[in-house]
């Protein structure tokens, strides 16, 4: 049994992680499509930039060995936990606006439930099917609404939606299935090992977009939103991911994801970037319904 201070840190590093993530959202979108940088180059700078920091912060930091086979696993989660979800992201939010993506993302509690039981042998009740049912029909209505409206580059693409499903897929792989290996090191050994081999990955990818790059040319506010998107939402956010992961049940930790849509879509409204629809908001209550089903399951609050 943890202690209460214990477990009341890990729900404060999820609600700060999350909270970072809907600013994420919106700064995101504006480099998308102002920034001049092509996804893969912004990925491969955070990714460089926050594992340098991870690699000085881990400096001052009690050492810990991590044994080879331990460190594979490690090197499994960067891809799961970092270099795939970051990169579909990046290339959904280019696809999508805020609302849209932010809808999408409401899924990542039931999807992380669904790995949960397959890795970790929570069982499966028919609360949880149906919920994921009604949720995925909300999902599956916003790409044909929008493939049926079209539009220009400010519209959402179905394959968009394609991407933010696949973003919440590999990141509720990750909650639903590193806990073990999260509760072992601290989130500087693991992030300083997890954004290298991102990073290292990355380089096939971006090698071939530098010569089309021109950083000069990329306007004075899309570096600070960058710099923003290097320090808090990658550095400060994925160290306080695994305090939470490792305090609380990798269910609850995705549940804080629904402080994200909430901040995003208030910001992208507010800022004139993104406006609701009752299409938007008929989907955006079927993919909740759903996780509230799942939520209403006995297995799904056990510990």
């Amino acid at each position: 049994m943890k202690p209460n201070k214990d477990i009341a840190l890990g729900h404060l590093a999820c609600a700060a992680t999350y909270a970072i993530f809907g600013i994420n959202i919106i700064l995101c979108r504006d480099i998308a499509t102002d920034g001049g940088l092509a996804p893969i180059v912004l990925f491969s700078i955070r990714a460089l930039v926050a594992g340098l920091l991870f690699w000085l912060a881990s400096l001052f930091a009690p050492r810990e060995k991590v044994p080879p086979r331990d460190l594979f696993k490690i090197f499994a989660a960067g891809i799961i936990g970092i270099f795939l979800p970051q990169l579909t992201f990046l290339h959904a939010i280019a696809r999508t606006t805020p609302v849209d993506l932010s809808i999408v993302t409401t899924i990542t509690p039931i999807l992380t439930m669904l790995f949960a039981a397959l890795f970790l042998k929570e069982p499966i009740t028919w609360k949880k099917v149906l919920g994921v049912a009604v949720s995925f029909g909300g999902i599956v209505w916003l790409i044909l609404q929008s493939a049926a409206v079209g539009g220009g580059a400010e519209a959402t693409q179905p394959l968009g939606i394609v991407l933010c499903v696949a973003n919440c897929t590999v990141f509720a792989l990750y909650l639903g299935t590193c806990r073990p290996l999260i509760r072992r090191y601290s989130s500087i050994t693991l992030m300083k090992w997890m954004f290298l081999v991102s990073f290292i990955v990355s380089l096939p990818f971006t090698l071939p977009h530098l010569p089309a790059t021109d950083f000069l040319a990329v306007p004075a506010h899309v570096w600070w939103e960058v710099a923003f998107l290097v320090f808090f939402a990658t550095f400060i956010a994925y160290f306080l991911i695994p305090i939470g992961q490792q305090r609380i049940r990798p269910t609850l930790v995705s549940m804080y994801g629904y402080l994200q849509p909430i901040i995003a879509i208030g910001v992208a409204i507010a800022t004139g970037m993104d406006r609701l629809t009752l299409t938007k908001v008929a989907a955006a209550v079927l993919v909740v319904t759903g996780v509230a089903i799942v939520n209403q399951s006995r297995a799904a609050t056990t510990p």
